[in-house]
């Protein structure tokens, strides 16, 4: 093990950590939530170079970033010297509990309102009443669905009745 080693390793958990949402590009992979885990390791038993694992939860199971993330993240192991080990792991399933404040502040800066945080555990009842979701563009809560989806499984489509824009919204998860 080299005297750097402890800076070298978290050098390598910063850039993986801050590896940019190939849908989102505002917020981190690590705002979104999704990164479970980092290790950086030196000199791994039989390895001729060091290694980082890196563990991470997809959006959703078939969330189609996960090879683009799955990339960049070995682009920053190759960049540092190392090669990387990627797991993902699907249980717990990912939740948008799991985004950080400043990545719910990224995605209402970028025109998508973040998850409210109001998400059904267990059986979801119907209701009469309409979901609130304030506009990122003026702050009303006069919007309106358009489309269940948005261009991600994970968005839903918008738009607000005041100032009449279009925008998505991250659904709570």
């Amino acid at each position: 093990m080299t005297v750097n080693a402890p800076a070298r390793a978290a050098e390598v958990e910063r850039a993986v950590r801050a590896v940019l949402d190939p849908e989102i590009p505002v917020i981190t992979i690590d705002d979104l939530g999704i990164v479970r885990g980092v290790e950086v390791r030196e000199d791994p038993e039989g390895a001729a170079e060091a290694l980082v694992r890196v563990t991470i939860t997809p959006t959703y199971s078939g969330c189609p970033a996960m090879q683009a993330i799955t990339d960049a993240i070995d682009r920053v192991a190759r960049r540092h010297g190392m090669r990387a080990e990627i797991e993902t792991v699907l249980s717990p399933a990912w939740t948008t509990d799991w985004m950080s404040e400043s990545g719910r502040e990224g995605l209402r800066r970028f025109g998508i309102a973040p998850p409210t945080g109001e998400r059904a555990v267990g059986p979801v009842t119907v209701g009469l009443s309409v979901r609130r979701v304030d506009c990122p563009t003026c702050g009303s809560s006069d919007t309106e669905e358009l489309s269940r989806f948005g261009s991600t499984a994970c968005k839903a489509l918008r738009r607000c009745r005041s100032c009449r824009e279009p925008f998505e919204e991250f659904k709570s998860l």
